[in-house]
């Protein structure tokens, strides 16, 4: 896989032509945004921090990363919709979308680098 097929963007960001496949990575659906607005390929919700990561995380970034921790540990058990997401990279650019404020401490960011390592 190229790395450069693969990123991250805030559902709130405009669309663009360079997102290509477009997918919603959260396991809820943003506050705010249609899902004409969101002009999504995908929701995988079942790729997105079980609910007890989730709550338990709380957006804390002192919990960032342990919460990274055990989220690739709930990814390796989700092989199954990773590597049909990694089949896609494959073919073509993909940008995996949130929801959290927070740029740098987001599950989209671990999933983009377990994806990039499993590779």
């Amino acid at each position: 896989m190229s790395k450069s097929h693969l990123h991250i963007k805030r559902i709130y960001e405009d669309p663009s032509q360079d997102d290509g496949y477009r997918v919603l990575v959260d396991r809820l659906w943003p506050r705010g945004v249609s899902k004409e607005d969101a002009q999504l390929d995908e929701w995988l919700k079942e790729i997105a921090p079980s609910t007890k990561l989730r709550t338990w995380f709380d957006h804390d970034p002192d919990k960032f990363d342990e919460f990274s921790d055990r989220y690739k540990v709930e990814l390796t058990q989700k092989e199954e919709v990773v590597d049909r997401l990694l089949d896609i990279v494959e073919e073509q650019q993909v940008t995996l979308l949130y929801a959290a404020k927070n740029e740098e401490h987001n599950h989209a960011k671990v999933l983009k680098e377990f994806m990039d390592t499993s590779a």
